[in-house]
């Protein structure tokens, strides 16, 4: 039997017969219903889980080589791309350029819907030249439907550059993406409570996804000690507390000599941390650093086990 023409085989465009009648639900009753599609997004993308771990590796490779992480995507999907990678330097003290969001219609579709920018296939293209993509970098699309043409376009000339590609989708890309790309993150949430909304579960997916690619692949540089993020940036009177907290902790210091400690390595918290735990001065601290990678414990020791408040 011929399915009817108004049926789209896309999962995110597909009616959800669970929240069918959501139309005549009380708000407690739509809060249920929703809620219930969420509690299934985890599991979701538990299930690919080694595709995301490969692409924490891709990510780490491209960073090696002197490369970039550039996401690039339309509508909800660019700007959770944006997002993330305008929340690596102050968590990370990573240059502003090492992590990249490339958006359908540019810092405007962030404020404003602009839908009819993801069906530019030039602009795509053009996109991924303005961003100067080569071969050291690791290109990731972002499209809920895995259809976007302004994500097809960027990542076949990302491609064409050389450059290390993937997407975040969760529908079945193309056959063109599915074997041209170096990895699929596929986390197929199924159909959104309201049909078609993938700013839902889709887009909480791929938040979800995203955060564990950026923060995977800065673990995996160096950028953490323990569970701590030793290369925050104190841009902030939280992150400063924050940042002397953490020398605090890791070296059984008080809150002035941590402080001290702190302006001496020139306001970086891991430099700081080595310089109190290995009682040597900034230059010697640099060079421990460097030996080790970048890794705090590699430099200084294994950082102090948890210590739970009341």
């Amino acid at each position: 039997m011929t399915a009817p023409e108004y049926l789209d085989p896309r999962l995110t465009e597909q009616r959800n017969p669970r929240t069918e009648r959501i139309d005549v639900a009380s708000p407690l009753e739509i809060v249920d219903l929703i809620n219930a599609e969420d509690a299934s997004v985890p599991g979701a993308v538990r299930a690919v889980r080694q595709d995301v771990a490969r692409a924490i590796d891709l990510a780490v490779e491209a960073f090696r080589r002197g490369g970039r992480l550039i996401y690039v995507g339309a509508g909800t999907s660019g700007r959770l791309g944006v997002l993330d990678a305008s929340e690596c330097p102050p968590t990370f003290g990573t240059p502003p350029d090492l992590v990249v969001g490339v958006i359908a219609g540019g810092y405007q579709a962030l404020v404003k819907s602009l839908e009819g920018a993801e069906d530019d296939v030039n602009a795509g293209a053009q996109a991924i030249e303005n961003a100067g993509a080569g071969s050291k970098d690791f290109v990731l699309g972002i499209a809920a439907s895995g259809t976007t043409p302004f994500v097809r376009a960027a990542l076949s000339r990302a491609q064409t550059a050389g450059a290390v590609t993937g997407l975040v989708s969760c529908s079945d890309p193309p056959r063109i993406l599915a074997e041209t790309c170096d990895v699929l993150i596929l986390p197929k949430v199924g159909p959104e409570a309201l049909t078609g909304s993938t700013r839902m579960k889709a887009g909480t997916a791929t938040k979800l996804v995203l955060n564990t690619v950026s923060t995977g692949a800065m673990i995996r540089m160096g950028r953490a000690y323990g569970n701590l993020m030793v290369d925050l940036m104190a841009w902030s009177d939280k992150l400063r507390d924050r940042g002397e907290r953490i020398v605090m902790e890791c070296c059984g210091v008080d809150r002035p000599a941590a402080r001290r400690a702190i302006e001496a390595a020139g306001g970086s918290v891991k430099l700081a941390i080595v310089m109190v735990k290995k009682g040597v001065s900034k230059v010697a601290a640099e060079r421990l650093l460097e030996e080790a990678g970048g890794f705090v414990r590699r430099a200084a020791g294994d950082p102090p086990p948890v210590t739970l408040g009341k």
